[in-house]
């Protein structure tokens, strides 16, 4: 079976970090396929990375999984390798990885990258994706077992970011924003089968509490159901309820960034 590689960084495409990155395998593992899930994440958001990165994830190959979104690169944290379900994801212990690790089943076990003998030297302390993470992905792919990668680490003192959640009240979801796409997209914690559970169904209108604000939006199975520049809610590709403009910018309209509260409920 062909070996799968995937890359998810905040690298961009202006630039030739991410080619580093593919040569550096390419130089180890030829025979690898290298996907790549996203490199504009934006600079540093580790949040929006483990959203993308746990969401993607189950559409994925079982191989090695590269998250590099890392402002703390050169500091004080460490690298890891994480066993998940048949995968092993390599990256910062920053809390990138842990939603992706937990859509997979949960660690089974991690080690701390310090093994300088899989590196590629020199270390640059500013960009580990190439030099760390790369050549790293390219010897487990050669039959590196992630236990010579260096010390083990409890996987209850891996770095997590908190679960988004949602609270059914009666008549009521309460959630927050979990992560905002390239066109505006507003993503959602509550789930379609929450709206349900409510009695909610497409074609439907929400109220929908921002703070002080309240809004009526139409509930509908795309954003093109409603005329260019409307709002309008309706469950994205994940299952996630997203608040979205046709045509336009729903975080920008209605500014609502990552961790923003949100509250849904059946209008009469």
């Amino acid at each position: 079976m062909t070996p799968v590689i995937t890359l998810l960084t905040d690298y961009g495409l202006e630039d030739g970090y991410v080619a580093a990155c593919h040569g550096v395998i390419a130089g180890i593992a030829p025979e690898a396929r290298v996907i790549d899930v996203c490199h504009l994440i934006p600079a540093g958001d580790v949040r929006r990375g483990a959203a993308v990165l746990a969401q993607t994830i189950p559409y994925l190959p079982q191989g090695i999984h590269i998250g590099a979104v890392d402002p703390g690169a050169g500091g004080a944290r460490r690298a890891v390798a994480v066993e998940a379900g048949g995968r092993v994801f390599i990256g910062p212990d920053n809390g990138l990885l842990s939603w992706a690790v937990h859509a997979s089943g949960g660690a089974r076990a991690a080690y701390e990258i310090s093994n300088a003998d899989h590196f590629l030297h020199p270390v640059s302390p500013t960009f580990h994706g190439r030099d760390v993470f790369s050549p790293v992905a390219g010897r487990l792919c050669g039959g590196l077992s992630p236990a010579e990668l260096g010390p083990e680490v409890p996987t209850a003192r891996l770095v997590s970011l908190p679960e988004p959640t949602s609270l059914l009240r009666e008549g009521s979801v309460e959630g927050e924003v979990v992560s905002v796409d390239r066109y505006g997209n507003t993503q959602l914690s509550i789930a379609a089968g929450d709206l349900q559970a409510l009695g909610v169904q497409v074609g439907d209108t929400l109220g929908v509490w921002l703070g002080r604000r309240q809004l009526a939006l139409p509930y509908r199975e795309t954003y093109t159901a409603v005329p260019p520049g409307e709002l309008v809610a309706f469950a994205d590709s994940a299952g996630l309820i997203a608040i979205a403009v046709n045509s336009g910018d729903a975080a920008q309209r209605l500014g609502l960034p990552p961790g923003a509260h949100v509250r849904l409920s059946p209008t009469p």
